[in-house]
């Protein structure tokens, strides 16, 4: 007899997901919902056409597993990088000042013709920037080992 598999006997290994559709796309913006990064830590390389953040990516992918061993939840840096940029917009996120604190709270798409589009990341505060792509390829890659979030609480959104 097999058993299913469970949530809790999941390994702790770090996270590299792709997105290549709008339903994986979905599934990645959830895992990166709350993420905060300094504005000096997001580059777009206009000659590779990549876009990218460094990030302090909270886990949510591990709050039962936290909340059952009675451990603190935890944040790990990742990158998050988006293919195949053409040009990028931003409105309402301030550039000027590297130091300035942003949280991620979505990443979403609106398709084009052809496999082209708009890859938006949404901050809190009303920020956004628009990444044009020749198709749309999102990757998020764990690059540390994860850290006791600094608040030691699971982010709540006051509506």
């Amino acid at each position: 007899m097999t058993e299913d598999a469970r949530f809790e006997d999941g390994g702790e290994t770090p996270l590299r997901l792709k997105a290549l559709d709008a339903d994986d796309l979905t599934v990645l913006s959830a895992l990166v919902q709350d993420s905060v990064f300094p504005a000096k830590e997001m580059v777009w390389k206009q000659k590779e056409r990549r876009f990218a953040i460094l990030l302090n990516r909270f886990r949510w992918e591990d709050v039962t597993s936290a909340e059952l061993r009675r451990r603190p939840v935890e944040r790990v840096q990742s990158v998050l990088v988006i293919e195949d940029v053409v040009s990028v917009q931003s409105q309402g996120v301030n550039k000027s000042d590297g130091e300035i604190v942003l949280s991620l709270l979505s990443v979403g798409f609106e398709a084009g013709e052809d496999g082209t589009g708009h890859v938006l990341l949404t901050f809190a505060g009303g920020g956004q920037i628009k990444l044009e792509v020749e198709a749309l390829e999102v990757i998020v890659k764990d690059v540390t080992r994860p850290y006791v979030a600094p608040s030691r609480t699971v982010p709540t959104h006051k509506d």
